[in-house]
């Protein structure tokens, strides 16, 4: 474990160096936006890679940081650093909403993932129907620039405050990893009946589990609302932003502390090679993440990560 504190720190101070030695905007907001996905991803693997419960709707928790954070600022003239935190809680108690709903009846598999699909298309209807939440107009918070709204006047600013977010994801998926819930969580993943004979609380697990992984893509949600000023609810709680989360944590190695961040920066670099290649297409995009999925799932289910691992061991071997 103090190898890999070791690795987070470095990780950390190298990605908060890039804006005093880098001049480029658009390097800074490309590793900005790179760390967003991350954020997402490790939101998506706590569950999904620690859990095993594949959700296809984490839109859900997205959107709800999100509208929360658009509501309160619009509607009660809250302070963004003050909603940060209501923002989070909402993801979370969302996550305990969908949990106790959806883990007291025992679905899993192919059916909890359906289910969260669902449970983000409800969210999108009402958020769509409603006028307090600017109902398909969407909603767009005030524009003010300065440190203590929220709002940096440079983008150095807004990497800082995500990166703040990835460590705090990556320092709970490297908990997961060593303690006794997280032991808990992977057991379970694994096989519930057996855990469920050990001993283990299956359903507080899981419901901690999509609690912790819900507020983490709150703050995702909220970043992306402080970033962009505005939400909608295609926005909010489209199957885009499900998609995104997971491909990510696929891509890098679903289960890994650091898998997450790997997809991220890879499919950053990926998005910019194909956009130079064949222009800035989304149907095109969204294209050539499903064919990335699929040969994922099908060629490279360790992920990125994982292929390292096996190489490295495999030099090691030889040696």
């Amino acid at each position: 474990m103090k190898r890999e504190l070791l690795m987070l720190l470095a990780f950390g101070v190298a990605i908060a160096a890039i804006p005093l030695v880098v001049r480029s905007d658009f390097l800074i907001t490309l590793t900005t936006m790179a760390l967003y996905s991350a954020l997402l991803g490790i939101s998506w693997n706590i569950l999904g890679g620690f859990g095993g419960q594949y959700s296809f709707g984490h839109a859900v928790f997205f959107g709800m940081g999100a509208y929360v954070d658009a509501v309160a600022q619009v509607r009660f003239g809250l302070n963004a650093w003050t909603v940060l935190p209501l923002a989070v809680c909402g993801g979370a108690l969302v996550g305990l909403l969908i949990g106790a709903l959806v883990f007291r009846y025992g679905l899993k598999g192919s059916y909890f993932a359906l289910v969260t699909l669902a449970f983000a298309e409800v969210f999108r209807v009402l958020a769509n129907t409603f006028d307090f939440t600017g109902a398909g107009v969407g909603m767009m918070i005030p524009l003010k620039p300065g440190t203590d709204q929220f709002q940096f006047t440079g983008q150095s600013g807004y990497l800082w405050a995500v990166l703040a977010m990835v460590m705090v994801g990556l320092l709970a998926s490297l908990w997961l990893k060593h303690s006794r819930f997280g032991a808990q969580l992977v057991a379970v993943r694994e096989n519930e009946d057996a855990a469920r004979a050990l001993g283990v609380d299956v359903f507080r697990v899981k419901l901690g589990a999509i609690a912790l992984s819900g507020a983490l893509m709150a703050a995702g949600g909220f970043f992306y609302m402080q970033k962009f000023n505005y939400i909608d609810p295609p926005l909010g709680f489209g199957a885009t932003v499900s998609v995104e989360a997971l491909l990510v944590a696929i891509v890098g190695g679903i289960g890994s502390v650091f898998g997450p961040v790997v997809g991220a920066f890879v499919l950053a670099a990926l998005s910019q090679i194909t956009t130079l290649l064949i222009g800035k297409d989304p149907a095109l995009s969204v294209a050539l993440y499903g064919v990335i999925l699929v040969l994922m799932v099908a060629f490279l289910p360790s992920g990125l990560t994982g292929l390292g691992e096996k190489l490295f061991r495999r030099g090691a071997g030889e040696r």
